[in-house]
């Protein structure tokens, strides 16, 4: 489709296929891609191999090594990358969200923009994909991952759906999928809300806004600040030196870090307690 639409819009358009090393036979594959690509019209084709790590799973650490290749491939300004996700991985997506009960904003899915990464087909579904490369003589490549049961993703694709589609009576991924464009809307005006907050430290004025404002500024304030694989049991103790200020001490987050409350203000300290830092303050009475 991009090969197609790129040159009637005076666009340049190119490609970038992923090797991740983890089957045989994983180089040869991807030169294939590669050269149909090129057959295509697309131009640069690049082939990229990467190194998965073992972090957050198999396929987590996948995710997070094709996504880096692709971004230093398309790092020039303005560059879009188009990714194939369709309204079923999005129904997957939603499911994996709900079921980890991380919260609304992993239930809301994959953006159909959010630059660089581009997701023109996120709403038709596979078989509309499977359909067109059959109709113009595409080869297709069947993953023997995208049938493995020991990956969550792959159960929930072949076990999970077809269930809900066969109980609900069909159109669960569809639903799945409107459910996450409205969670979407949601989350990003909360996120304009909390992005307007002046003083994310300043707990007098953090403890008059709702709570789904609140502690969306104490997450930005608290990335912002580096501190990474921010938990919701992280989130809640530090909203608690907000709402339930009891004297208690300080709040440890992942990285070493922590956060104190003095004077009214919550802090940021470093992996160990700073003598300069200011003591926490006493309990009400």
């Amino acid at each position: 489709a991009v090969a197609f639409e790129a040159p009637r819009a005076g666009v340049p358009a190119g490609a970038v296929t992923v090797d991740h090393g983890l089957q045989p036979g994983s180089a040869a594959r991807a030169a294939t891609t590669a050269g149909l690509l090129r057959d295509l019209g697309l131009d640069p084709v690049l082939v990229r191999r990467v190194e998965v790590g073992t972090a957050g799973g198999p396929e987590a650490a996948a995710r997070e090594a094709r996504y880096a290749a692709l971004s230093a491939a398309a790092s020039a300004p303005g560059t879009r990358v188009a990714l194939g996700h369709t309204r079923d991985d999005q129904a997957e997506t939603v499911l994996l969200g709900l079921g980890r009960g991380s919260g609304p904003r992993s239930i809301a899915g994959m953006a159909e923009l959010r630059p660089p990464w581009w997701r023109p087909l996120l709403q038709l579904p596979r078989s509309a994909t499977r359909a067109a490369c059959a109709a113009q003589g595409l080869p297709v490549w069947e993953d023997p991952h995208n049938d493995d049961p020991a990956f969550t993703r792959v159960r929930l694709r072949t076990e999970v759906l077809p269930l809900l589609e066969d109980v609900l009576g069909g159109g669960v991924a569809a639903a799945l999928a409107r459910t996450a464009d409205l969670l979407r809307e949601d989350t990003a005006a909360l996120d304009a809300l909390a992005a307007a907050v002046g003083d994310p430290t300043d707990c007098a004025v953090l403890a008059q806004l709702p709570a789904a404002v609140r502690r969306r500024v104490l997450r930005r304030w608290l990335r912002g600040a580096g501190v990474g694989d921010l938990a919701a049991v992280h989130l809640h103790a530090v909203d608690a030196l907000v709402t339930a200020w009891r004297g208690q001490g300080r709040v440890d987050l992942p990285g070493g870090g922590g956060v104190v409350r003095a004077s009214g203000r919550l802090a940021l300290q470093g992996p160990r307690a700073d003598p300069s830092a200011p003591p926490s303050e006493e309990p009400h009475p």
